[in-house]
């Protein structure tokens, strides 16, 4: 009996071992891509500090909205200052009220969900980035975020290979589709 203990405590930590293992690994390509192709632009450098050029912009948009509430282009636009600026928070108030004029708008719902992720509500991310992909099925920067959120946050292995083998059929080439697909044959042997 205790030799039996034995075994099943080194196969749950083995198990353990290879779950942390992949997690790392997609942490740490997420945060290191491998290197662009040639031809290829790299992607954009991370969002700016919060600036005075931001406060402009933002105190702009306000102004504008106050006479024009329901101008979608400046509620999106800030949606985004308050995104690029990490203000959670508004800029989800500021989406929400972009999506009430324009709900299948896939990006702006995409947005919206990373906020809800960055403020700690992945199953409200995760709701917003599925009603992004519903509303247009070609979106991949959706089903993208469905597996970053699944897998990070959740620990949902089954979920985020699911996702991503959704995201590879709209985007099966380059450097995001390649690191998705090493990862998702890492997951699998997990899950076996």
């Amino acid at each position: 009996m205790k030799k039996e203990l034995v075994f099943l405590f080194i196969g749950l930590a083995f198990v353990t071992g290879i779950i942390v293992g992949v997690m790392a690994t997609v942490y740490y390509e997420e945060k290191n891509p491998p290197p662009v192709a040639a031809g290829k632009h790299p992607a954009p450098p991370p969002a700016p500090a919060p600036t005075e050029d931001f406060k402009k912009l933002i105190v702009s948009l306000l102004s504008r909205l106050k006479d024009d509430p329901e101008n979608l282009k400046a509620l999106i636009q800030l949606g985004n200052a308050y995104f690029d600026t990490d203000q959670f928070d508004l800029a989800i108030e500021a989406y929400s009220k972009a999506l009430d004029i324009d709900p299948k708008n896939a990006d702006v719902r995409t947005d919206m969900g990373i906020m809800y992720r960055r403020k700690g509500d992945p199953k409200r991310a995760v709701a917003e980035f599925k009603k992004a992909a519903e509303y247009d099925p070609h979106h991949v920067n959706s089903r993208y975020n469905i597996g970053i959120v699944l897998l990070h946050d959740q620990g949902d292995l089954k979920g985020a290979i699911k996702a991503w083998e959704d995201f590879l059929q709209l985007e099966p080439s380059g450097p995001r589709a390649e690191n998705i697909r090493r990862q998702i044959g890492r997951m699998k042997d997990m899950v076996k």
